[in-house]
């Protein structure tokens, strides 16, 4: 995949001198040659028979190393892959798979260590020459790294001479390779990192107005958080998806079977007040989509809002929200995106979030529209309808991403601002 910074034009200083990132030091900034950067990657991608089946976050992450390799870095990878037992080390969650991508990533030749510590791992560091790579076995073999033991980022700070974390997916971790090891080296935000903070700012932050957000998913319990923290730095806040039910139950109009959260009514109306205070315009499905089932024979029906059968369920927006939520976006200049408003992985339920999709892309196409999108139900939606290359940034983070819209402090972030 293409840098997203280098398309949009951004340039390095950018995307550390605007906003939050500005206090984090940069590796760019550093004299790397003959240095180990001991890098934080985030490289848990999908393998089948042995092989990576989907290269997107080693790319991502090799667009922003090759450029210190050829100044002479020498590259200490670490990461993590998948949940294994610390116990068992299971075989199938070695990370020594994803050396021949890597490496064809970066342009060199990747070695493995067999272990993130111990000396041979230490002794296999200090052989590395200027622009070489290696990539250490699976940090989750061990337990010290979960637990974010001193001890264990100890053993991780003897492979490197300057730490870099280049995973924002993980900053919301609390753990060794993400926050003890960043005070035991010199310490540095990496490219990738750089370029989510910068566009998670450019959106939140400090966004050019009106700014939007499109907010789905299945329940407002899960994401009471984000919405209180959108409502009060955006103008608009499009609400889709299941949670879109729990409004309109709030309102009491029927929804059938739908999916909502009753015991959460409040919770719509606290957030209701906030937006109104903030002056933050709340928007909701004006006609629905339902079906007796969710399945890939179910049968889709465009009803008006408040015709929803008894023994229905409501599972997309209709055709006038989707006029509705597309004049919104038209006079946006920002979109902040995260979860889709139906359930487009079945077809009769994908329209509004395809159709939605499409208009943001367009407007960004035309340069009228910063668009950031995020969390995985998004990108799978947006990549379903053939726009995700065509969005401002689309991030590849999940939990961290989620924690930046709740307005959370990431402790990976929080490590690099005390460096």
């Amino acid at each position: 995949m293409p840098n997203p910074a280098a398309e949009r034009g951004w340039t390095r200083d950018e995307l550390y001198d605007r906003g939050r990132p500005r206090t984090l030091p940069r590796i760019e900034d550093m004299d790397v040659a003959g240095k180990r950067l001991l890098v934080r990657a985030d490289l848990n991608v999908p393998v089948e028979d042995g092989r990576v089946t989907d290269a997107t976050r080693i790319d991502r992450f090799a667009a922003g190393m090759r450029p210190l390799l050829a100044r002479g870095a020498r590259l200490v990878i670490l990461t993590h892959y998948g949940r294994p037992d610390p116990a068992v080390r299971e075989p199938g969650l070695s990370v020594e798979r994803l050396c021949p991508a890597l490496s064809e990533a970066l342009g060199v030749p990747v070695r493995f260590a067999a272990s993130c510590t111990g000396r041979d791992t230490a002794a296999l560091s200090a052989q590395l020459a200027d622009g070489e790579a290696m990539l250490c076995e699976n940090l989750r073999y061990d337990a010290g790294e979960t637990a974010n033991d001193p001890a264990f980022a100890a053993e991780l700070a003897k492979l490197g001479d300057i730490y870099v974390n280049d995973a924002f997916s993980c900053a919301h971790r609390a753990h060794a390779s993400i926050v003890a090891v960043a005070s035991l080296l010199p310490a540095a935000a990496g490219p990738l990192l750089a370029e989510e903070l910068q566009a998670l700012n450019d959106a939140l932050e400090a966004p050019r107005r009106p700014s939007v957000a499109i907010v789905g998913g299945a329940k407002v319990s899960t994401k009471i958080a984000v919405l209180k923290n959108l409502v009060g730095k955006l103008d608009a806040v499009i609400v889709g998806g299941g949670m879109a039910n729990t409004f309109l139950l709030a309102d009491g109009i029927p929804v059938g079977r739908s999916l909502c959260e009753p015991d959460h009514v409040g919770t719509v109306r606290d957030i209701r007040r906030l937006a109104e205070a903030a002056g933050c315009r709340i928007v909701l499905p004006v006609d629905i989509v339902t079906a007796r089932e969710l399945s890939r024979e179910a049968v889709a029906t465009v009803r008006a809002l408040g015709d929803c059968p008894t023994d229905e369920l409501i599972l997309d927006a209709g055709p006038r929200s989707r006029d509705v939520f597309a004049g919104v976006l038209d006079g946006a200049r920002t979109l902040l995106w995260n979860g889709p408003p139906g359930a487009f992985e079945y077809p009769a339920f994908a329209d509004t979030t395809v159709a939605v999709a499409r208009h943001a892309a367009a407007l960004t196409r035309a340069g009228a529209l910063t668009s950031v999108a995020g969390g995985g139900d998004t990108v799978a939606a947006l990549n379903a309808a053939g726009v995700a290359d065509d969005f401002t940034y689309v991030s590849t983070a999940g939990g961290a991403f989620l924690e930046w819209l709740e307005g959370r402090t990431l402790p990976g972030i929080a490590a690099l601002e005390a460096a």
